[in-house]
């Protein structure tokens, strides 16, 4: 039977139909990286039956050809703020320094539940059609419950898996995280639901009156995981991450993004605590957060994450973060070699790492690695076939890793499954999420533009550095700074 035969949406297997992708290259990812040539892989309800080749399947199975085609885990974005994404390309030429501007200071307090919604229901279709079956929604823009219900309700309206990190970066996070309603929230929405974990998201200023502290202790009682920027030039720095060690924050599951300005203490601190780092190359390379740290992190024995951050820069292409990563480590080596005079013959960093660490890497830092990350027998069924009978680009597949992180693009993406059922199929996604989700973005930023007025709309595009202390500190709700990274 093939798919078209079995009654799915646009032709693609109906959700419960057992499935089979035939004869591809299969990457598991698995403890020893097997890679299996003209290989299947068998899902059966949630979960990963069977991978090889010519497996035998139960009948009634939806079969797709996958032959010449790469079949790979989901990919796992680590840190995105999914809530920007109704705003996609808006920032294309701000600094860091203007994106805290807009959102931290001035205009990021315009957003209305509805708007959150829009951006987050954008931005989850998006990434299922990237490839990308688990997402972080680093959601910092939750000005009231209000909010994060609007957040939650638009993920859960789609098909793929996400971990919601809450934030609200108008308020101190030991205010925010004490709130009845913030408790109320959590115990209203999560579950233990397998397709929507909980963090908490903030960020340490390095104050040594370390005011954080209560917000990391909510998060202890709830059995919270943290996620928050560090090493951020102009923002946090050593300082955070030494506070949090000497209180006992710093714990295995805590994921530290960007992690771009940091010395060597608190890289250590970070592995020795079980700590991992997510990387958004592009980001760090465009804002100015630091040089993508990947190469400090493997000489400190740090796990590494990829992630995005937001499509008010980029998008949720996991490939395009996978080849910028290897493009900033590559170019640091050969840079650091040229100044010595000397010439770098061997990569470091190796197409197969950052397979992993957009996969396997992610698994692993949101404690997800024995459900997802990889495809064995067993585990969640999150994958993905790359394939594209249209393109010269997909041929021939001679190095399978270097395929992914350097010749593959979303166009390619053929089929995405999440949990088990087919979301994207024969490179279109199924079902009829887009059109409700271009009305609500659209409506998001007609109000937008509307509260703003045309003249400050377009001014946004490349705002002006305002003459006042917000280039002091971005954390507009605490008037603590110092000389090293803030320039008080």
């Amino acid at each position: 039977m093939t798919a078209a035969e079995t009654g799915g949406t646009g032709g693609a297997p109906a959700v419960g139909t057992p499935v089979v992708l035939r004869n591809a290259t299969v990457l598991t990812m698995d403890d020893r990286k097997t890679v299996h040539k003209e290989a299947d892989v068998l899902v059966v309800g949630e979960r990963i039956e069977a991978v090889g080749p010519s497996l035998a399947v139960p009948e009634g199975t939806a079969t797709i050809d996958a032959t010449g085609g790469i079949v790979m885990p989901g990919m796992i974005d680590t840190h995105r703020h999914m809530w920007q994404t109704a705003m996609r390309g808006y920032g294309a030429d701000w600094t860091l320094t203007q994106y805290f501007v807009w959102y931290y200071l001035e205009h990021g307090k315009h957003f209305r539940p509805e708007d959150i919604h829009a951006g987050n229901l954008l931005a989850a279709l998006e990434a299922l059609d990237a490839g990308v079956t688990t997402t972080v929604d680093w959601s910092h823009g939750l000005q009231t419950p209000e909010h994060a219900d609007a957040a939650v309700d638009a993920l859960e309206e789609t098909a793929g898996r996400f971990v919601f990190a809450y934030g609200n970066i108008h308020n101190g996070p030991w205010e925010w995280s004490a709130a009845p309603e913030f408790r109320a929230f959590v115990d209203r929405r999560f579950h233990g639901d397998d397709m929507l974990g909980f963090q908490m998201a903030f960020d340490v200023t390095g104050d040594p009156a370390f005011p954080e502290r209560a917000a990391f202790e909510v998060a202890r009682e709830l059995g919270a995981k943290v996620t928050t920027h560090a090493g951020v030039w102009g923002a946090t720095d050593d300082d955070g991450i030494r506070l949090m060690h000497e209180h006992g924050f710093m714990t295995p599951g805590t994921v530290y993004v960007h992690s771009a300005t940091l010395a060597a203490d608190s890289y250590h601190r970070i592995a020795a605590t079980g700590g991992s780092v997510s990387v958004s190359t592009e980001s760090e390379q465009s804002c100015g957060q630091g040089y993508p740290p990947t190469w400090r992190l493997r000489s400190y024995g740090v796990p590494v994450s990829l992630s995005m951050d937001t499509s008010v820069w980029w998008s949720a292409d996991m490939f395009s973060a996978m080849r910028a990563t290897l493009g900033a480590d590559r170019a640091r080596e050969h840079l650091e070699a040229h100044a010595e005079a000397r010439t770098v013959t061997h990569s470091s960093l190796r197409a197969e790492q950052v397979v992993e660490w957009a996969t396997r890497g992610g698994a692993g830092a949101l404690g997800l690695d024995d459900r997802v990350g990889s495809l064995e027998a067993g585990k969640k069924a999150d994958l993905v076939l790359i394939k594209n009978d249209h393109s010269p680009v997909m041929f021939p597949v001679l190095n399978p890793y270097g395929h992914v992180a350097f010749q593959a693009q979303r166009g390619d993406v053929h089929t995405v499954i999440v949990n088990g059922r087919v979301v994207k199929y024969e490179h279109r996604l199924v079902g009829s999420g887009l059109a409700k989700a271009r009305r609500a973005v659209e409506a998001t930023v007609d109000h937008l533009r509307g509260r703003l007025g045309a003249e400050a709309w377009e001014r946004g595009m490349n705002p002006d550095v305002p003459e006042t202390k917000i280039l002091d500190n971005p954390y507009g709700y605490t008037e603590y700074r110092n000389a090293a990274t803030h320039r008080g």
